[in-house]
């Protein structure tokens, strides 16, 4: 679950199956009844008709919350990191970095690093088609080292500077899901 609206349709489906929860965060579900094999295949299918899925592989979860670290960070948190990504990610989720990049990659077929740039640039262009900030102001709030370092990266990855982008009359931006 990468979304509030994701979230909201795992609660929906708990509730048409009568089932109670303490907390549905993105990626997590904590379900106050033990599910029968029954509801567990009611559960799958429901999520399954909302392009959702229910997994059960620790090591897929561990990988969804690494994501939801990501995403969290980038689009829906302000708070300023203090530390290094890696050291970051590795405190919130209580698990050597080394072992969660290996697995990430083995997995989702990128790196960690690939997939957080990634959404920082969707982000980034969100800022910029809102124009609210300036690409300093931009670069700040995205933990950049400096503009020159956010414009290089996203012209890596999109082909445009941040200006160019700006200038563009179709605006592309690609949703949290699809990245």
């Amino acid at each position: 679950m990468v979304s509030n609206r994701c979230k909201m349709l795992v609660k929906a489906e708990l509730k048409k199956l009568g089932l109670h929860f303490v907390m549905v965060d993105l990626g997590e579900v904590d379900i106050m009844e033990n599910l029968t094999e029954e509801q567990r295949n009611l559960l799958r299918k429901g999520l399954s008709r909302c392009g959702l899925e229910l997994m059960d592989d620790k090591k897929a979860v561990l990988v969804e919350k690494v994501k939801n670290v990501v995403v969290e960070m980038v689009h829906h948190s302000d708070e300023q990191i203090k530390t290094n990504f890696s050291d970051y990610l590795s405190e919130k989720l209580d698990y050597d970095y080394t072992y969660l990049a290996n697995l990430f990659s083995e997995v989702q077929g990128i790196t960690i690093e690939h997939f957080l740039i990634s959404h920082k640039i969707e982000r980034i262009k969100e800022y910029i088609i809102y124009d609210e900030l300036n690409i300093t102001e931009i670069a700040w709030k995205m933990n950049y080292s400096s503009v020159a370092h956010l414009s290089n990266q996203f012209k890596k990855m999109t082909g445009l500077s941040p200006s160019q982008f700006k200038r563009l009359t179709e605006k592309r931006r690609t949703p949290i899901e699809d990245i």
